[in-house]
């Protein structure tokens, strides 16, 4: 049976959002919350954290809000049947959008206008495939 790149970026995609919240726990582990060292009642006082911390939660939120609707379309589209080279190359350029943009968020590297480009791209990638899910079924 042959597995679409599209649904293997998906794969990897979902795995790369699992594993988002290793920076932000390990940025968190080094903020001292005496009263409740564990976390559990009350969360760390993120306001001692490092501006990384924020940009680490900041960030795997942002890949969150973007993948899910993409990939409720890339499922969409495996179901009409409807993967081109248009969907190949679109699930791929998002993959590297949304890995460009975790870790020039959390590194502060990627400032504005450049994050919010790479963002406004995710977007147009998920337009293109809900796109790809109407041209596929009409």
């Amino acid at each position: 049976m042959d597995f679409p790149t599209e649904l293997g970026i998906l794969t990897c995609l979902a795995l790369f959002a699992a594993s988002m919240w290793i920076p932000f726990v390990v940025g968190i582990v080094k903020v001292d919350a005496p009263e409740d060292a564990n976390g559990f009642n009350r969360p760390a006082d993120l306001t001692r954290a490092p501006a990384w911390v924020h940009r680490a939660h900041r960030a795997h939120l942002n890949l969150l809000e973007q993948l899910v609707p993409f990939a409720i379309l890339v499922l969409i589209v495996d179901r009409v049947d409807g993967f081109s080279t248009l969907t190949y190359w679109t699930a791929i350029v998002f993959f590297w959008l949304r890995i460009f943009h975790a870790f020039g968020m959390i590194s502060g590297k990627t400032m504005f206008p450049a994050r919010s480009m790479i963002f406004n791209a995710g977007w147009i990638c998920t337009l293109i495939m809900g796109a790809s899910v109407f041209i596929a079924r009409f």
